[in-house]
């Protein structure tokens, strides 16, 4: 399955109107690709501070993401009914409609997220064939921790503790050290 093209993305800033409409719909898609698969559903979107969603940076680590999660189902013999990705101003999407158990699914995207430095900056989250959301804490996982600092991320982002160019900063390391070492 083709990734999203670094060179066209957006590179602007987008408003929180735009990003609370961008919310809304991603929830109408993963409604409408549960009824109509009524399977496990895998949505991959990334963890990125600051106003611009939509960057050369965050199409790399999107895609990045995107082959994980393809190696992923295929080295588990899942049966892919549906893959897409969506290259949106407000940040790629992923999503992967499985024949799975959702918490096997959940399980190993989070160890993902753990095993590849990287996959910290990865957003998967898994929903069973009914909709609900499966989360770090039904399989007995921590919250998320800032990039960094060992606090908990939405500690630091409410009490604001880092600048968005310093998250953006560890963030192109996070790549840079995930390039080079494939």
């Amino acid at each position: 399955m083709a990734s999203v093209l670094p060179e066209l993305a957006a590179n602007r800033a987008v408003s929180l109107p735009e990003l609370l409409t961008s919310r809304e719909c991603r929830q109408a898609r993963q409604q409408a690709w549960l009824a109509q698969h009524q399977s496990t559903l895998l949505v991959l979107t990334l963890v990125v501070p600051g106003g611009v969603k939509d960057s050369a940076l965050t199409r790399n680590i999107f895609n990045l993401g995107w082959q994980a999660l393809q190696h992923m189902w295929v080295e588990q013999g899942w049966h892919c009914l549906q893959a897409e990705t969506l290259a949106l101003s407000t940040g790629c999407e992923g999503f992967v409609a499985l024949q799975a158990d959702a918490q096997r699914v959940k399980y190993c995207a989070m160890q993902l997220e753990v095993q590849q430095p990287i996959g910290r900056l990865w957003d998967i989250d898994v929903l069973d064939s009914q909709g609900r959301i499966l989360s770090r804490r039904d399989l007995g996982l921590a919250e998320r921790r800032c990039l960094l600092c060992s606090q908990p991320a939405k500690l630091c982002a409410r009490q604001r503790q880092h600048s968005s160019e310093q998250l953006l900063q560890e963030m192109e390391r996070m790549l840079n050290d995930a390039l080079a070492t494939r």
